[in-house]
């Protein structure tokens, strides 16, 4: 099964280094970065905003632990968003490529 997987990063210099890292470990088959995204959020109690760098993460479900870690270990928030959804349809040779793009 194949996923996206959204993390929201400070800046567009945190959201290269996380994508290069996850590009290089194989983690990912493919990271677009959308710069920039304006958040409106719940934050301790009160709204608050940023604006902030999307990632887009193609990947595999079995590698979720294995980013979810990595962003973990690169990101500076106490709470970064790593979430992800299946990817429920694609062209076959788009989900091959991500395959063998990754672990």
């Amino acid at each position: 099964m194949f996923i996206i997987v959204f993390v929201t990063c400070a800046n567009s210099k945190q959201a290269d280094k996380i994508a290069q890292a996850l590009i290089k470990a194989k983690l990912a088959a493919c990271v677009n970065l959308i710069n920039p995204i304006n958040s409106l959020f719940w934050w301790q109690g009160k709204v608050d905003s940023s604006k902030e760098t999307l990632l887009i993460v193609k990947s595999r479900k079995s590698l979720f632990s294995q980013i979810e870690k990595l962003v973990r270990h690169l990101h500076s928030y106490d709470l970064p968003e790593i979430i992800a959804l299946p990817i429920v349809n694609g062209s076959k040779k788009y989900l091959d490529w991500i395959d063998d793009s990754t672990r």
